[in-house]
């Protein structure tokens, strides 16, 4: 396919030449000021674009700000007459790829655009290809991922499927705290795949937990529960030795927050560290609704399962003592969505 050149020059000799010259290698599109150019962009983007310099009422510095600020690739390069180093260092700054000096001859403005036109598309051939091994990467992080968290829960023979349901619920509850606008500033700082997916290892630390406690039948001992809650440190402990290994910081920072502040309590009466309020980390603040909630609904060899409707009702009467009551009370908007995942 043809390429697309867009010649901008408010002299009209400069255009028509460089039309003659790039007529029978490209598509070529003559505009006379930078206002033209965007206008027709946004009917034909181009593959490459000429700019003069020195144009009135927008320059090509000007023009070369704007494009950089809509976050376009399209190569530029400087049409000028001005031989001055200052200029080409603004230029390059500013992000033009190359200079072509009036009055130009057709054999060098028809190599130059050739080699960067070819740059281009190596670059961009490059550009997609890492784009699809990092994309493979990442679904190779998520099998391990979601192969480590299946381990863990394969040992809890009470709680098949609460790994996949609390992923859910987090979703859930994050974009309609979003929505809502509570705690909208650290929202949005998150990416959300990641912080979803890395709730998968909330209770990670369980793989250091004896099977004799892990699925005993009956209510646990002081001591035997004193062994269970271990399992927040241990969570960390075992992320934060993954982490000494790999650079991939936020989702495993996320992993761990989520692994040890999920049973922390906005009262300060949780565990492991007592923390309380805003002091608990927002993962461990929604994964301990998303928690709590899937082990109401959830039958248990040393219980029934409660109705959505019960568990609402507990979680409700607990916000402001176990839960947050901001998080608590979007819940209680969502619980609907919740109850679907039961189901």
């Amino acid at each position: 396919m043809q390429k697309t050149i867009f010649v901008v020059d408010d002299n009209d000799t400069n255009l028509a030449a460089a039309k003659d010259a790039l007529k029978d290698h490209y598509r070529v599109m003559t505009l006379p000021s930078a206002a033209k150019m965007f206008a027709m962009m946004e009917k034909l983007p181009p593959d490459l674009i000429l700019l003069d310099i020195e144009m009135p009422d927008m320059d090509g510095f000007q023009a070369l700000s704007r494009l950089k600020e809509s976050k376009t690739d399209i190569p530029v390069i400087f049409l000028t007459s001005l031989n001055d180093a200052e200029v080409e260092v603004k230029g390059f700054q500013l992000g033009v790829i190359d200079f072509i000096t009036k009055p130009f001859s057709a054999p060098v403005l028809i190599n130059r655009i050739k080699t960067h036109l070819e740059i281009d598309e190596l670059i961009r051939e490059r550009t997609a290809q890492l784009h699809q091994k990092t994309i493979q990467l990442q679904n190779l992080q998520n099998a391990i991922i979601f192969g480590f968290a299946d381990m863990v829960e394969c040992r809890d023979e009470g709680t098949g499927g609460h790994i996949e349901r609390t992923s859910s619920y987090i979703k859930i509850l994050v974009d309609a705290m979003a929505a809502e606008g509570v705690y909208l500033d650290e929202i949005q700082k998150l990416d959300m795949d990641l912080f979803v997916s890395s709730a998968r290892l909330h209770d990670v630390g369980k793989i250091a937990i004896s099977d004799l406690i892990l699925n005993k039948p009956g209510k646990l001992t002081d001591e035997e529960f004193a062994t269970m809650k271990t399992h927040t440190i241990e969570g960390e402990l075992a992320l934060d030795q993954i982490a000494s290994r790999t650079d991939d910081v936020e989702f495993l920072r996320n992993a761990r927050l989520f692994a040890g502040s999920h049973h922390e309590r906005w009262d300060g009466k949780g565990y492991p560290r007592g923390l309380s309020g805003l002091d608990i980390p927002l993962q461990g603040r929604v994964m301990a609704i998303a928690d709590v909630y899937d082990a109401l609904v959830s039958e248990r060899p040393y219980k029934k399962a409660f109705s959505p409707e019960k568990a609402v009702e507990i979680i409700m009467e607990n916000s402001g003592t176990q839960f947050d009551p901001s998080v608590a009370g979007v819940f209680y908007n969502a619980r609907g969505k919740f109850e679907a995942v039961v189901l």
